[in-house]
């Protein structure tokens, strides 16, 4: 017997073509993909690029052409007087980490740098300083209120090594754009190599802060108008909201203090002797801002205790008018109380004209006492 016979035996004599058996695999197959629907993986977007500038220096002048940061970083080193400024702009992990293993960076820097939730600070790794600096600006407003916006932040953090600067920028506070296209006007200062870089980003950084320190004297003369002017409510809540403001600009400014003595003192050997004596002048802007700042927030908190003062005077005044008509009120009420007794004998009860006798008697107290209270200040 054949091998087709005997499967024509075991089905009951009926042969089993091809057709007869595919068939119901591919119904299974199609019930089994309708219940497990595959679906298609979105396509994968480009993938963002946090490098805004990557340029090469060369004896204080910009050398041509577009340069990634690896290849830049080799020309520099080749060069005596050669330095690579690295712009970055929100950088994410992995193009951070990237970054960090061709310029030498160190990890807990580079996880700063990523989360930029730092206070301003200057550390050293090796031959790398990591300084840190806060951005601010102020957010124009038409009007002064409990929920206005006056002060925004950011952070700029700078790598400065040997051969290069890369500069991290987070949020739109301060743009270093502008800093760059200057930087580049002069030579001279551009020869002093990476830490000529450090020093412009800082001076901007600080000098923003003098513009933003001017406008909030505007802001807080306004405010200080308000509310000594009687005919204005002058809401606690505004005062409150300034004084917010002014908190989270103290932050970027007062912590900046001891990295930059630091930078400008005599036993840095880190930085140029040069730019050392920027560092200074730097150094002297905050200064001047840090004053002012203090000076503010003196000035919100005797508003504030003002504020305060008329908040309890005039709750004072009030509770003297009340009380001033309520004494009115009480020689109505106690008269009236009096000659309400239901007694047989009382004085002056059977008198004809009793009744207007004692109504003109009640104005007339009323109106005296009102002209003491008016007097006095109470009504």
């Amino acid at each position: 017997m054949t091998d087709r016979e005997r499967t024509t035996a075991s089905n009951g004599g009926r042969v089993l073509r091809p057709r007869d058996w595919v068939a119901p695999v591919r119904a299974m197959t199609r019930r089994l993909n309708s219940d497990n629907p595959q679906q298609p993986s979105p396509p994968a977007g480009p993938q963002r690029n946090a490098v805004v500038d990557c340029a090469l220096y060369v004896d204080g002048r910009r050398q041509p052409g577009d340069w990634q940061y690896a290849e830049a970083l080799d020309a520099a080193r080749r060069e005596e007087h050669g330095f690579v400024w690295l712009g970055l702009h929100e950088p994410e992990l992995a193009e951070m980490t990237a970054i960090a293993a061709t310029y030498g960076l160190h990890e807990l820097a580079v996880e700063d740098a990523v989360k930029a939730q730092q206070r301003p600070k200057l550390e050293q790794f090796g031959e790398v300083s990591f300084l840190v600096l806060r951005t601010a600006r102020y957010c124009e407003h038409a009007e002064l209120t409990e929920h206005s916006e006056v002060v925004e932040t950011g952070q700029v953090m700078l790598f400065i090594g040997p051969n290069f600067l890369i500069s991290v920028r987070h949020g739109d506070a301060c743009r270093l754009a502008p800093v760059r296209a200057d930087l580049e006007t002069k030579q001279d200062l551009l020869l002093q190599g990476p830490w000529a870089v450090a020093y412009a980003v800082t001076d901007r950084v600080v000098d923003i802060y003098l513009e933003v320190a001017d406008r909030l004297e505007d802001d807080l003369d306004t405010l200080e108008a308000d509310v000594f002017d009687r005919q204005s409510t002058g809401r606690i809540q505004r005062i409150y909201q300034m004084k917010r403001e002014l908190v989270e600009f103290k932050r970027a400014v007062m912590p900046l203090q001891r990295p930059l003595l630091t930078l400008t003192a005599q036993m840095n050997r880190d930085v140029p002797k040069e730019i050392r004596r920027y560092f200074r002048d730097v150094q002297d802007h905050l200064s001047r801002t840090v004053e002012q700042v203090n000076s503010y927030d003196d000035l919100l908190n005797s508003i504030l205790q003002a504020r305060l003062a008329q908040v309890t005077v005039d709750q004072n005044n009030d509770m003297r008018k009340i009380a001033a008509w309520a004494a009115i009120a009480a020689v109505w009420t106690a008269i009236a109380g009096i000659y309400g007794m239901n007694f047989e004998v009382m004085p002056e009860l059977k008198m004809t004209y009793g009744y207007p006798v004692v109504l003109a008697l009640m104005l007339a107290i009323s109106l005296a006492l009102y002209r003491w209270f008016r007097r006095n200040g109470w009504l």
